[in-house]
């Protein structure tokens, strides 16, 4: 009480006048206004204060002031009648403050009484003293028109800004694209080209789109879960679908499975990426049935609508006691399984002669000869260059890249005169032994017959790529290219090598011919190449004729029923089915069908449907690749391939109306 007493200050009035008094301390009670009761007369505070060694003093002589809150101010509730001097309520409605519809002045829920709102009007407004009630309600529908309008902008502007946000992820994530180059370049660029031809206004409503490097991830994420979505209630809605996998090692050196699904879509058969995910302990069958069997169970598709998988015959692929397929058919009943057809036309190609074995093997070590070192690189190149020719350079040969060996060797082939030059200029004893395998015209000839033989190999396997190759389009392709074979070798008995350019241009540029013993190698190759298609790609049955083209069926096929082959008659004799059969695709004509002949059209499908090649898992590693690399290497690039590979049309308003709780833009 002492010390209060001396650091305190007390400002008091006299008793006699019977007016509380009020305390003010700066050291404990910031700004608060207290009354006090029976307040100490000054003169007995002036002799505490004065007199600090007074200890005697009682405390019973010292009356303490009592503190009392002062009691907050009044609630004012507005009332409609305030409309005449033009206020609407704002704020809280249990405290709500008054806004002039005229300036749009806001005076406080203290001046809510008709006396300082009429006061207001009078002094800011009289020529508005005299208007009617009517007159304030046209200004206040007015103002809250205007009010609603500029929120609804705002909040336009942020839903703008937030699909252009999703706009700009998803390109992005389809060109493969670093999630970095939307902040540090796309967006930079926009807002100064916007600010060039458009104005300032616009280019900071450019400014406002979110585009930071977790942004657009996230975008990229959410569509990429949209697109999944659709995929799986397609899947639980169809009827079947098949699959075709495939394993690889990525840039991080991690196993990434890629499983890509074929099913039906309303009146189409469509492909999409199921699975991209990354195998954490070993690759064998087991395992990568596992990561497939348990994605199934999670999203709730059911394994015995899987009528075929397709794959590239790897032994973890295809084993017979824990094989991924022979696990997959153990519980998809309907199952069935094929080899990749890309794969089997490379096996295809593996067995020749060994003397043309060994021009490749030759040709090859000339490639990397020049490939392997930079420097032989460059001094061939400015070979090239001098010698005016249409390349400067050999192309790398790589056994995994099986369509490189037709380029390789036309290309070396083509550039054998700049070679010749540019061995001749070495002294080395490797370089002289090139020399003399390129002025070796019985070793040209076979280089030739091989550059022309492989590129037609690659014709064929180019022709076998691509979505929705079909059964139908692999035997036809083979039966034309064992027809071919047969052509040429009756060719080559003849003399006559027309069906080989680059030989026969060798041919007559050096005036020479085919000895016996080359003609007898290239014969004996083409009887290879047609053994072997016959080994790889054996007999199909031709009982699924009738699929391939409904009309021109004679007999009854062996897998129909009676009432099947009835509807499949009635289906031959109506001409604006044939129309339809000749102007569209042989997928639609038969999904059309569905409705009215649902058995025939499901026999048809389930040879339609399956995979014939592992090529969009190729396709995918490729772009899998070229957005994971080593400069993002810690990048999980499943979401971005999805993007990239699906065919499924999205909508980002939908997106964002799922996703986004909130909008904000960029600041």
């Amino acid at each position: 009480m002492h010390n209060w007493l001396r650091t305190g200050r007390l400002l008091a009035k006299t008793t006699s006048n019977n007016i509380d008094e009020t305390v003010s301390s700066s050291s404990t009670i910031e700004s608060q206004q207290v009354i006090l009761k029976d307040a100490i007369p000054s003169c007995s505070i002036t002799n505490v204060m004065e007199n600090n060694s007074h200890s005697n003093i009682s405390e019973k002589s010292i009356v303490v002031p009592e503190i009392i809150e002062l009691k907050p101010s009044k609630k004012r509730k507005y009332d409609e009648s305030y409309l005449q001097f033009g206020f609407i309520p704002v704020g809280t409605a249990e405290r709500p403050d008054g806004q002039c519809v005229i300036c749009n002045v806001i005076l406080q829920n203290s001046s809510l009484a008709p006396a300082k709102l009429k006061r207001h009007l009078e002094t800011n407004h009289p020529n508005l003293m005299n208007k009617e009630m009517g007159y304030f309600k046209k200004r206040k529908e007015e103002h809250n028109s205007s009010l609603s309008a500029l929120h609804k902008y705002a909040k336009n502007d942020s839903e703008n800004a937030t699909e252009a946000s999703f706009i700009l992820s998803y390109s992005i994530a389809r060109a493969g694209k670093p999630h970095t180059i939307a902040e540090s370049l796309i967006k930079p660029c926009m807002t100064e080209i916007v600010r060039c031809m458009i104005g300032e206004e616009a280019a900071k409503k450019i400014a406002t789109v979110q585009c930071s490097n977790n942004t657009i991830s996230d975008r990229i994420h959410k569509i990429s879960d949209h697109i999944e979505d659709q995929l799986i209630n397609r899947l639980k809605s169809c009827n079947m679908f098949a699959i075709q996998l495939d394993e690889s090692t990525d840039v991080a050196g991690l196993s990434i499975l890629l499983v890509f699904v074929r099913y039906i879509f309303e009146t189409s058969i469509e492909e999409d990426l199921l699975l991209c995910t990354p195998l954490d302990t070993n690759t064998t069958g087991e395992e990568i049935f596992k990561v497939i069997d348990s994605y199934m169970n999670k999203h709730q598709v059911d394994w015995v609508k899987c009528i075929d998988v397709c794959s590239d015959g790897a032994a973890a692929m295809v084993g017979k006691i824990k094989g991924t397929v022979t696990r997959i058919k153990n519980v998809a009943p309907k199952c069935h399984s094929s080899h990749c057809v890309l794969h089997r036309h490379a096996l295809v190609s593996k067995k020749m002669p060994l003397e043309l074995k060994q021009v490749l093997n030759e040709a090859v070590c000339i490639v990397n000869y020049i490939k392997s070192r930079p420097l032989q690189s460059r001094l061939f190149k400015k070979v090239c260059e001098e010698m005016g020719s249409q390349h400067y350079s050999l192309l790398l040969h790589t056994e995994v890249r099986w369509l490189s060996r037709g380029k390789v060797l036309s290309r070396l082939f083509e550039l054998r005169d700049d070679l010749k030059i540019f061995f001749s200029g070495q002294n080395l004893s490797i370089s002289m032994s090139y020399v003399e395998l390129l002025h070796d015209d019985q070793w040209l000839i076979k280089l030739a017959y091989l550059a022309d033989i492989f590129s037609k190999l690659n014709e064929v396997n180019k022709s076998l790529q691509g979505k929705t190759i079909t059964t139908f389009v692999v035997r036809d392709k083979n039966i034309a290219f064992r027809n071919k074979l047969n052509f040429w070798i009756a060719c080559v008995n003849e003399n006559n090598f027309e069906c080989f350019p680059l030989l026969m241009d060798f041919l007559k540029e050096n005036e020479s011919q085919l000895t016996t013993n080359i003609k007898k190698i290239v014969i004996e190759h083409l009887e290879n190449l047609e053994k072997s298609l016959s080994q790889y790609f054996p007999a199909t049955n031709n009982d699924v004729d009738w699929i391939q083209n409904p009309f021109v069926n004679k007999k009854k096929p062996a897998m129909l029923s009676m009432l099947e082959y009835e509807q499949l008659i009635e289906i031959k004799s109506m001409s604006h089915l044939k129309q339809k059969f000749e102007s569209g695709s042989l997928n639609e004509f038969w999904i059309e069908l569905k409705d009215e002949y649902p058995s025939l059209v499901e026999k048809a499908i389930f040879t339609l449907l399956p995979f014939v090649t592992t090529y969009r898992c190729e396709a995918g590693f490729s772009s899998y690749a070229y957005t994971k690399n080593k400069y993002r290497n810690r990048l999980n690039a499943a979401p971005d391939l999805r993007i990239q590979v699906s065919d499924i049309k999205h909508n980002f308003k939908n997106i964002i109306n799922q996703t986004m709780k909130q909008f904000h833009s960029s600041h």
